[in-house]
């Protein structure tokens, strides 16, 4: 059930193992939510990111998304964000020594979430 999202500028991407970071996120994510679906998870390769002012390839932002299904409470959601941001600091940082700002949210799905595998 845990749907999430990477979004992450292209000159990072070429650089973050995103196997790796995934292998250790997918089992935090669902310990985490007292969940017990599958994990499914997006990478999204961003053109360009703006971070205050610094622009384009300057830029590197990195944002975390995940999408559970209604009912945790406000608390594991911000608790599960921090242990996911501390997962995504380090492996961000074996990639580059720039600086990135990295943020993460944990949300509730909409109720017209379903899904399908087909």
């Amino acid at each position: 059930m845990p749907h999430i999202t990477v979004d992450c500028p292209r000159r990072l991407a070429g650089l973050f193992d995103l196997s790796a970071f995934t292998a250790e996120l997918h089992p935090m994510v669902l310990a985490g939510s007292s969940s017990a679906g599958t994990c499914k998870t997006l990478f999204r390769e961003a053109t360009e990111t703006h971070v205050a002012h610094r622009h384009g390839s300057e830029a590197l932002f990195v944002h975390v998304e995940v999408g559970l299904l209604p009912g945790r409470s406000d608390g594991l959601k911000a608790r599960l964000s921090e242990n996911i941001l501390g997962l995504l600091e380090s492996h961000v940082r074996k990639a580059t020594t720039d600086d990135v700002v990295c943020s993460v949210e944990v949300r509730d799905l909409a109720g017209s979430y379903r899904l399908r595998t087909l």
